[in-house]
């Protein structure tokens, strides 16, 4: 059996099984529409599922998917900006009230940062992607980079989601909701192999288990 086949398959068991049990909760939200009251912006990487790991339903999750969940700082330059405008949306139009970033073990974009790229028209837009990483990986360098690539790797991963949040910080409507205290930003960490997550505390500068917070 190939892929496709499979999808079809699964499919088939949605609309049976999930579809049905769900049914009147779909109807909902096209009657009222969508009221997710959370961001949740993460790695496109195939081994995290927002909604498995978080046990989340229909309507829950306004969901931002990328290549090392990166948050590129606020640019009103006239050009398409697709994190942006999501974000923008989230906490604009759907006024959620979180927004979590969701750094992950194992990821390669994080990876990729310790690499030396060579100039490759065919993969611009990944090497430009990935500058949005640099800080974090500047920072673990200085703090660890005397340790093994594997601590440096897992400390730039959790590392790098807490300054995303700094770079939300930089939309206007981001900023002006946190200071009204009518929105929330969080930085997780989740552990593809355990899968335990971990969030950062900030009175602490640590991150802790998810569920002691």
């Amino acid at each position: 059996m190939n892929r496709l086949e499979e999808f079809r398959d699964g499919y088939e068991k949605f609309k049976k099984v999930k579809f049905k049990k769900n049914k009147k909760r779909f109807k909902k939200l096209i009657k009222e529409g969508q009221s997710p009251k959370v961001l949740f912006i993460t790695c496109s990487d195939s081994r995290v599922v927002p909604d498995l790991i978080t046990s989340s339903g229909p309507g829950d999750l306004f969901i931002v998917r990328n290549i090392g969940n990166f948050v590129p700082p606020f640019n009103p330059d006239g050009k398409y900006h697709c994190t942006g405008a999501a974000v923008e949306y989230a906490v604009s139009h759907l006024e959620v009230t979180d927004i979590i970033v969701c750094g992950h073990s194992d990821c390669g974009a994080v990876k990729e940062l310790f690499l030396e790229h060579k100039p490759d028209l065919k993969n611009a837009n990944i090497i430009k992607w990935l500058s949005l990483g640099e800080k974090a990986k500047e920072k673990t360098l200085e703090v660890v980079g005397d340790k093994p690539f594997k601590k440096q790797r897992r400390f730039a991963e959790k590392l790098s989601a807490v300054m995303q949040i700094e770079n939300l910080l930089t939309y206007p409507d981001v900023k002006e909701r946190v200071e009204k205290g009518e929105l929330h930003l969080h930085a997780w960490h989740y552990n593809i192999k355990t899968g335990a997550i971990k969030y950062f505390d900030d009175e602490t500068n640590e991150y802790k288990p998810l569920k002691d917070s």
